[in-house]
């Protein structure tokens, strides 16, 4: 079921897999096909709890960050499905839950519960929300290009990529894999063939 009449996909997968890179190439692509499509950035990247943990070092990740970041993982695709076609999501609530797996203290008063919930509230929409998953397993280097962003987490990356994959997989959205190694236009064809295949575009 799509976001009223929008039909959302989201790109998945751990740090520096090159998912905003692909997300804007391929909102780009279907641009030029005449499809009336728009993408969500990264909430993390916009967000003033990370950017005072991340970037000035203000404190570690906590609760209260993970739960504003989980937020706008409902909110961001919600206001961008508006007037929309098609939806490429940058990341789903599930990777939020599971990097907050691997960050936070689950005997901090209250984070046990919380996250609780929160899964629970991620199991029952994704399915609502999302009509596909595209899961990306490539690696690029994390520094690439100074990205300060990813410094408090480069190494987790392994890790994180079990949990995020998982926990996408455990909301029961379809998942397409993507072949490793593909250039960023090959990235964009095999994607077109895949979700085409699945109704969701066509072009």
């Amino acid at each position: 079921m799509p976001i009223r009449e929008c039909r959302v996909i989201a790109v998945e997968g751990t740090q520096a897999a090159g998912k905003t890179t692909y997300v804007h190439a391929l909102t780009a692509y279907l641009r030029e096909q005449s499809i009336n499509v728009t993408c969500t950035g990264e909430p993390a990247r916009t967000s003033p709890f990370m950017e005072d943990i991340v970037l000035n070092g203000k404190g570690n990740f906590d609760l209260v960050a993970e739960l504003d970041l989980f937020a706008q993982h409902f909110t961001v695709p919600l206001r961008a499905a508006r007037n929309h076609q098609l939806l490429i999501a940058d990341k789903t609530p599930a990777n939020v839950l599971a990097l907050a797996g691997q960050l936070l203290d689950p005997t901090e008063p209250g984070t046990a519960s919380v996250l609780a919930a929160a899964h629970a509230m991620c199991r029952a929409w994704m399915p609502v929300a999302y009509d596909a998953v595209i899961y990306c397993r490539d690696r690029y280097d994390q520094k690439a290009g100074g990205d300060c962003l990813r410094e408090m987490v480069l190494d987790i990356q392994e890790q994180s990529d079990t949990a995020i994959y998982e926990a996408c997989r455990d909301t029961g959205v379809p998942m397409l894999e993507m072949p490793t190694g593909l250039t960023v236009a090959e990235r964009v064809q095999w994607t077109l063939k895949r979700v085409g295949d699945m109704g969701l575009i066509a072009t």
